[in-house]
C-alpha cells in the first residue's frame, strides 16, 4: 500500500477529513459516495433543451456555481438541501459583485453550512444549540444570510399551494428580466429545496428550471446532471398541489441587467 494512502486510512480512522487524491478509487468511496473536493461546475443550466411550444422565457443573468451535497467533502446529505442552494445563491451575488468592480476580498466568501448556522445565531434567528446540528434552513433564513453576509435585501413571496404557482408566474417572469437573480425555493410537503434559474411559460403549460441540490458524487458536466434529471424544466403541474412554497427572491440586479 502507498504510504499516501496509509496515511489516508490512519487519519480516517482518527476522525480527521483528509483530501487524498494519490489513493484508488476505492479509498475515497467512503460511506457510499465520494469525500471529495472536487471542480464546481457553473451555469450547470446552459445546453438544456427548452420545453416545447414556449411563448416566452426569463433565465438567470450571469454565471454561478452548482453547490450540493457534499461537494466540499461535507457530508450533509438529508437535510443539507436548503444550505447548499444559499451557497449557490452566494457564488452569483460574489461574481455580480466582482463584475461591478468591488474588490473580491470585500465580498464575504461563500459560507460553509457551519458559517451559516454560526450567522443564524449571531442575528437572534437560531438559539445556540443549532450549530453543528442537522436542521434544516428554508427560504426565509436564506434571505436573512444574503441580507447579514451582503448586504442583499431579499423578497419572499408565499404560495399558499402548489395550485397558486401559476398566479406568481408574472412575479417570477418580472424579477428574471429585471433583475435576473437566481431564486431559491422551499416547500412544506415538497421539503426539497432547490434553486430556481429561469421561468418559461407556454400556451397550456409553465415551467420553473430547476437546480436541484440533492446530487451526490462528482459533477462532470452539464449533460451529466442534465441527463439525470438533477436540473430540468419542471412544469408547474409536477409541483405538490396542496402545499405551500416559500421563494426568495434576492433583490440584487445582475450588472449586466443595469447597463439595459
Amino acid at each position: 500500500m502507498r504510504l499516501s494512502c496509509l496515511l489516508g486510512w490512519i487519519l480516517l480512522w482518527l476522525g480527521t477529513t483528509v483530501w487524498c487524491w494519490a489513493c484508488p478509487a476505492d479509498v475515497r468511496d467512503m460511506g457510499g459516495g465520494k469525500d471529495y473536493k472536487a471542480r464546481l461546475l457553473s451555469n450547470v443550466h446552459e445546453g438544456l433543451p427548452l420545453p416545447d411550444n414556449t411563448t416566452e422565457v426569463q433565465l438567470v443573468t450571469g454565471q454561478y456555481l452548482y453547490y450540493h451535497y457534499g461537494c466540499d467533502g461535507f457530508d450533509d446529505r438529508g437535510w443539507g438541501c436548503g444550505y447548499r442552494t444559499l451557497m449557490t445563491l452566494c457564488s452569483w451575488i460574489r461574481d455580480q459583485k466582482s463584475r461591478s468592480g468591488t474588490d473580491p476580498t470585500d465580498s464575504h466568501p461563500v459560507p460553509s453550512n457551519r458559517q451559516i448556522q454560526e450567522t443564524l445565531v449571531k442575528i437572534g434567528d437560531k438559539e445556540s444549540n443549532f450549530i453543528d446540528s442537522r436542521q434544516w434552513i428554508g427560504s426565509v433564513e436564506v434571505g436573512y444570510i444574503l441580507d447579514s453576509l451582503y448586504d442583499v435585501p431579499c423578497k419572499i413571496v408565499h404560495v399558499n399551494s402548489g395550485v397558486e404557482l401559476k398566479n406568481n408566474l408574472k412575479t417570477l417572469l418580472d424579477h428574471f428580466k429585471n433583475r435576473g437573480a437566481p431564486v431559491m425555493m422551499g416547500g412544506e410537503t415538497d421539503v426539497s429545496s432547490k434553486g430556481i434559474m429561469g421561468v418559461a411559460e407556454g400556451p397550456t403549460e409553465a415551467y420553473l428550471l430547476v437546480v436541484d441540490p440533492h446530487f451526490w458524487g462528482e459533477g462532470k458536466s452539464n449533460n451529466q446532471l442534465q441527463g439525470a434529471g438533477w436540473v430540468k424544466w419542471q412544469a408547474l403541474s409536477d409541483f405538490h398541489m396542496t402545499t405551500f412554497y416559500n421563494l426568495c427572491l434576492p433583490q440584487f440586479t445582475a450588472v449586466s441587467r443595469k447597463e439595459q
